[in-house]
């Protein structure tokens, strides 16, 4: 007979309405911040950051970002895209330990602007096993 499978919870999770951390982006109805209720939500919410992070941008911590706006002046080509993976694995690896990275797409995004990019990222949470992916464009 099968044994059954645990399913494994952040423990904040199961603190109901106590917000975790901070929401993109910063358009929330009481101020200027969002709050995030799930660990699930605050993961998703710290990788668009990095994504979005150019490094020497964070106050207090230079080494913060991908630098993925830096590598688009290069024009999207295999080697380009080569790069923004790899960017994206060490930062990922780095800064946001707590998923494992499934599938990177690097897909231009207009056929008549090299330099414009949409960058899929595939990950799994590893407390929980729990699928997700965040898809950012740079035009």
């Amino acid at each position: 007979m099968p044994l059954p499978q645990a399913i494994r919870v952040n423990p904040l999770d199961l603190q109901g309405n106590i917000a975790i951390g901070v929401s993109l982006p910063f358009n929330g109805p009481a101020g200027p911040f969002n709050s995030t209720y799930s660990t699930q939500d605050q993961i998703k919410s710290n990788l668009v950051n990095l994504l979005l992070t150019n490094k020497g941008e964070r106050i207090m911590n230079p080494e913060f970002g991908c630098d993925l706006k830096n590598a688009l002046f290069e024009g999207i080509t295999e080697s380009t895209s080569e790069l923004i993976k790899n960017l994206i694995i060490t930062s990922v690896t780095l800064f946001v330990p707590e998923i494992q990275l499934i599938e990177i797409l690097v897909e231009q995004a207009s056929e008549y602007n090299n330099n414009s990019v949409s960058v899929t990222v595939k990950y799994k949470m590893k407390i929980s096993q729990t699928a997700d992916q965040v898809t950012v464009q740079f035009i």
